[in-house]
């Protein structure tokens, strides 16, 4: 069985680009791109070894159970070896398969909840900012390279803005 490495985690948060706003200010993550699709809005952060998601769901199908108004922690993934050989040891271990193929190798993740319900993605290809094995020799990157959307980008000058002023505020108290 390949040993799983927590590369990934997912926040469901009312507003991606304040949220971003704030963790890259706070703790100065990276942000590694955007996201437009069929189950999200959101930003990628890392933190060089980590991928942070923060992610606005745009309906109760995509959210997974949890509600598009939910916020906290939605999901984690596991960088893994091999994506069959892991799939079969988490349905074995209890796990129920949400979405994706796991006989795929090649695919971007497969999602699972585990035996309280808790929603966990298995990848083959990692996260982007994520590090399969850092410090090592062999550290692959992911193949993931998501960009920032041009339709983001008055969203993205907002939340930079707000966090500024915030910054300034206290600075001036």
């Amino acid at each position: 069985m390949s040993k799983g490495r927590l590369r990934h985690i997912a926040l469901s948060v009312p507003d991606p680009w304040a949220t971003a706003a704030f963790y890259k200010s706070a703790f100065g993550m990276t942000e590694v791109g955007e996201t437009d699709s069929r189950l999200a809005e959101g930003v990628f952060l890392t933190d060089g070894v980590i991928n942070l998601a923060l992610l606005k769901f745009k309906d109760e199908h995509a959210s997974q159970g949890k509600g598009t108004d939910y916020v906290g922690l939605h999901h984690v993934g596991f960088w893994v070896d091999d994506v069959p050989t892991t799939a079969k040891a988490a349905s074995g271990s209890g796990a129920a398969w949400l979405m994706g193929d796991p006989t795929d190798n090649s695919g971007y993740e497969v999602k699972y909840t585990d035996p309280n319900g808790i929603i966990f993605d298995i990848s083959q290809g990692g996260w982007g900012g994520a590090q399969k094995n850092p410090g090592e020799a062999d550290n692959p990157a992911p193949r993931d390279s998501r960009k920032n959307l041009e339709k983001f980008a008055d969203r993205r000058e907002q939340a930079t803005v707000a966090v500024q002023k915030r910054a300034a505020a206290l600075e001036t108290a």
